[in-house]
């Protein structure tokens, strides 16, 4: 592992989920160090997506413990988890089309009490993502493939997140684009500490940005290691990353 954030925000031990009688995740030990970008990596079908949706409460786990800040999370309802500080951006970039670039925005800080900080928070969206800040006005339909996943991911920041999951980022985007993406989270994670747990096909970009990587295959981790090591070595990118 790399030196950075030498604490843990998140630990998962022995977590298994699934869908009805269908095992996904098979006794998961995961630990996220604060203010890290962890990628999750792994084929089609190794459990990444199912992985993030445990996390967040969207999937219940059968098995094991998730630990947020020392507490045990595993049963917490969704709206509780965002409260505490976590923030999922599925993939799929799940705007609501029909509303406006602002008005999705202001769904990510709608819970917060202080109205003045979700205020500011909204308007160091547009300073991230200038061109939602030209396009603060237009349907959520309007926009293009880059600007749907610049939206879903200041909806997320709105809320000013410690843990920001984050599934298939570049999935459908130019190569400029993702490449945007990435270099905004190294940013996020150097300018505020923010922890992210990443989920990307795209391994190089994902390696590329990222502290620490894990490996998932059929439901399990099968390589824990930092992530510069994971893409110096040759024999382990060729057994389980494919290039």
């Amino acid at each position: 592992m790399s030196e950075r954030g030498a604490v843990p925000l998140l630990e998962v031990r022995g977590l298994t989920a699934g869908y009805g009688a269908a095992p996904v995740l098979r006794g998961i030990d995961l630990t996220i160090r604060t203010g890290t970008i962890t990628a999750v990596l792994g084929a089609n079908g190794a459990g990444k997506t199912t992985l993030l949706r445990t996390l967040s409460g969207l999937v219940r786990p059968t098995g094991g413990r998730i630990v947020l800040s020392g507490e045990e999370i595993g049963a917490t309802p969704v709206e509780r988890l965002v409260r505490r500080g976590m923030a999922h951006v599925p993939e799929g970039r799940g705007v609501v089309t029909e509303l406006t670039v602002e008005e999705n925005l202001r769904l990510g800080g709608l819970w917060r009490r202080d109205r003045a900080d979700a205020k500011r928070a909204l308007d160091e969206v547009y300073e991230l993502f200038e061109p939602l800040a030209r396009r603060r006005r237009a349907s959520g339909h309007q926009l293009s493939g880059g600007e749907r996943q610049m939206l879903a991911l200041g909806r997320a920041l709105v809320a000013r997140p410690r843990l920001l999951l984050l599934d298939e980022p570049s999935l459908g985007l130019a190569p400029k684009v993702t490449a945007q993406i990435m270099a905004l989270l190294r940013d996020l994670r150097d300018r505020t500490g923010l922890t992210v747990l990443l989920v990307e096909q795209n391994v190089r970009g994902a390696l590329s940005v990222a502290d620490d990587g894990v490996v998932l295959a059929l439901g399990q981790v099968v390589v824990t290691a930092d992530a510069a090591r994971l893409r110096a070595d040759d024999d382990l990118r060729h057994a389980y990353l494919g290039f």
